[in-house]
């Protein structure tokens, strides 16, 4: 079996991903490919590393008639683009993957608290499925949309689940996220700017990040209880990957072989989740040096019984399992392929 795949919004970070593992997919082929700003060019003048791999060129076409020819459609835009033309796109039939965070919130009441406006159709927010196999692999099965979680949620929501759903945190959960540039997205910035970007540990969203919400959303669908997160959110530098420091703190106490257990419970054979707990080398925790280019999310954890505290580490790819590795894995789980189609790659190394 073969699926036609279309992508709105292909010229971008996440878009060139999609299309880097598409274009390798034994059973994906790519029939539409859309960008307004390279539309008519080659695919290769947006992603020059796709040169020799895809000869098409970009459209400018709408998204629906983009998607004409196609048995699922990325929407890889901008936050509050997908959901003007999410409707169209219902009326056709066809699967819909979005990567931006316009129907990854349950609820309307969280659109107006994180991200500032009315959601203009709260009545498909219980349409999509939250696009994270490890959390939701049964929903994804046969699914019609999915929405892509965010980047830095996703390593939290990986590294965090086992411990919430064994344990109680006794304060909110804080949660320490570093993220490469191409977080930003392509799109330039006096931020951006490399004499300003190089050589930073910026703390760029110390507080109130729109990502909280994603994180507590699916820890409380995990655990059944309302669990209180605090993030905070530093640009470094590098150009790919995330790392998130989360702080588990419960009355209860933790001793290393349970939560040992907790993970192994929760992750009995999770194809992209690695626990990296090593006692020598320089790779002792997760760090996103050993996953770029890859699907893999690694997880390790130090326990401090000075104050009954877990320190979780989660190193992940932003541009893979923090979009489009997870959005191709969740394509693969809606039309019944192998989950690891498209994404059974090593990691870069070195980088």
């Amino acid at each position: 079996m073969s699926i036609k795949v279309s992508v709105v919004g292909a010229s971008g970070y996440v878009g060139g991903e999609i299309l880097r593992i598409l274009a390798q997919h034994p059973h994906a082929e790519i029939v539409s490919l859309t960008s307004r700003q390279y539309a008519g060019e080659y695919v290769h003048k947006a992603h020059p590393n796709m040169k020799g791999i895809i000869s098409a060129r970009f459209t400018g076409d709408d998204p629906v008639k983009a998607s004409a020819n196609a048995d699922v459609v990325f929407l890889a835009l901008p936050h509050k683009a997908s959901v003007k033309v999410v409707p169209k796109l219902i009326e056709t039939g066809i699967r819909i993957i979005d990567m931006s965070a316009d129907f990854r919130l349950k609820t309307p009441e969280s659109y107006v608290r994180w991200y500032g406006y009315e959601h203009p159709n709260p009545e498909l927010l219980e349409k999509f499925v939250y696009g994270l196999p490890e959390l939701h692999r049964e929903e994804l099965k046969g699914a019609k949309y999915v929405s892509a979680p965010g980047c830095m949620a996703s390593a939290s929501i990986i590294g965090l689940a086992p411990l919430v759903k064994k344990y109680t945190p006794s304060s909110p959960i804080i949660v320490d996220a570093k993220i490469g540039s191409s977080g930003a997205g392509g799109k330039p910035s006096p931020s951006t700017h490399f004499s300003e970007r190089y050589g930073v540990i910026r703390p760029y969203k110390p507080t109130g990040h729109r990502h909280t919400a994603e994180i507590e959303q699916e820890l409380r669908f995990v655990s059944g209880k309302n669990i209180g997160v605090a993030m905070s959110a530093h640009a470094v530098n590098q150009v790919r990957g995330i790392l998130t420091t989360s702080h588990f703190i419960t009355d209860t106490g933790t001793k290393l072989p349970d939560v040992w257990k907790a993970y192994r419970d929760f992750y009995p054979s999770e194809p992209f989740v690695r626990f990296m707990m090593d006692k020598t080398g320089i790779y002792r925790f997760p760090d996103p040096k050993v996953v770029i280019g890859s699907n893999f999310a690694d997880i390790g954890f130090d326990i401090d019984p000075y104050i009954n505290r877990v320190v979780v580490l989660t190193a992940i790819d932003n541009l893979l399992k923090g979009a489009a590795g997870s959005a191709v894995q969740s394509m693969n789980l809606m039309f019944g392929f192998n989950e690891r189609e498209g994404l059974n790659m090593a990691a870069l190394h070195p980088v």
